[in-house]
């Protein structure tokens, strides 16, 4: 049986799309129906129920992805190996919000380029884009704040990040001590907002959480990066919703002032993304097992 036939079926199965696949194996879409037809006629058993919206694996589609798969990485594990026994360095492509990448995991991952790992890095804060991205062969690793789902990208959950309300000094003495907690949400309301969307994705998660309302409809400024808001909050252009590991320090020389710590406060969790199998790889595992490593300090 041509080993060919077998990686383009383990694709499709993981992919679920015989459109999807054809991008991740730089094929036309024709050429993999082609092919998993071939392997059908020597099988003699269908392997996808073909629907609208993909494919979805027939019983004995399921065994031999379940039977093959795991020889099929292993092998591409070998050849991989060959490659960066004669380069000498092996390059990851990793993508994921600009703010976390740059303060978080970029960091902790400089150890390993001594050891022989190029980073090649785009930032999208778009966890959708990133996915997309990650399962067209763009990108090896992505840093998302969303779990795929389906089988052609695994994920592993990394961190939880915190989320903290801020102003500066100045705005944080006008409310007074204990007037938030006495009042609610209600005594923000004339404070101008700092966000990084017109949606304000940040203020509207921690507003629903924290005081189950609605938050100011208008943002007074737009800054789409985190550290712009974060500065911008340190100014005195108002409050913000700000990931802690972000303003720490800020938090500790005064600079910002935290307005509120609730209970329990909000969180986003982040996850390692990869396309299913890649883990077989050396560089992408490295990789994948330092940031898990870097994490549980975080």
């Amino acid at each position: 049986m041509d080993l060919a036939l077998l990686r383009t079926f383990v694709t499709v199965h993981r992919a679920g799309s015989f459109t999807r696949a054809a991008a991740l194996l730089g094929l036309s879409q024709p050429a993999v129906t082609s092919q998993i037809r071939t392997l059908e006629r020597q099988l003699g058993r269908p392997l996808f129920l073909r629907q609208a919206r993909g494919v979805t694996p027939t019983t004995v589609g399921d065994e031999l992805a379940h039977r093959t798969a795991p020889h099929l990485d292993a092998l591409v594990e070998i050849v991989e190996a060959g490659l960066d026994d004669e380069s000498g360095v092996r390059t990851l492509h990793l993508t994921g919000p600009p703010e976390f990448t740059s303060a978080r995991v970029l960091p902790a991952l400089a150890p390993l380029v001594s050891q022989g790992l190029a980073l090649r890095t785009s930032f999208t804060g778009n966890a959708e884009e990133a996915l997309e991205g990650l399962a067209a062969g763009h990108h090896e690793l992505a840093v998302t704040t969303a779990r795929p789902r389906g089988g052609l990208l695994a994920s592993t959950p990394l961190c939880d990040e915190e989320h903290v309300l801020v102003a500066s000094p100045r705005w944080a003495a006008r409310l007074g001590d204990g007037v938030l907690l006495r009042k609610g949400a209600v005594v923000l309301e004339q404070l101008p907002v700092v966000e990084v969307h017109e949606s304000l994705p940040f203020v509207s998660r921690y507003w629903s959480s924290v005081f189950d309302s609605r938050p100011p409809a208008v943002a007074a400024v737009i800054a789409p990066d985190l550290r712009a808001a974060r500065e911008s909050a340190a100014a005195g252009a108002g409050l913000a919703v700000l990931p802690r590991y972000l303003c720490r320090d800020d938090l500790g020389s005064g600079r910002l002032v935290a307005l509120l710590e609730p209970p329990v406060p909000p969180l986003r969790t982040y996850f390692l993304a990869v396309r299913t199998g890649t883990l077989a790889l050396p560089h992408i595992a490295r990789a994948h097992e330092e940031l898990l490593r870097a994490a549980s300090a975080w």
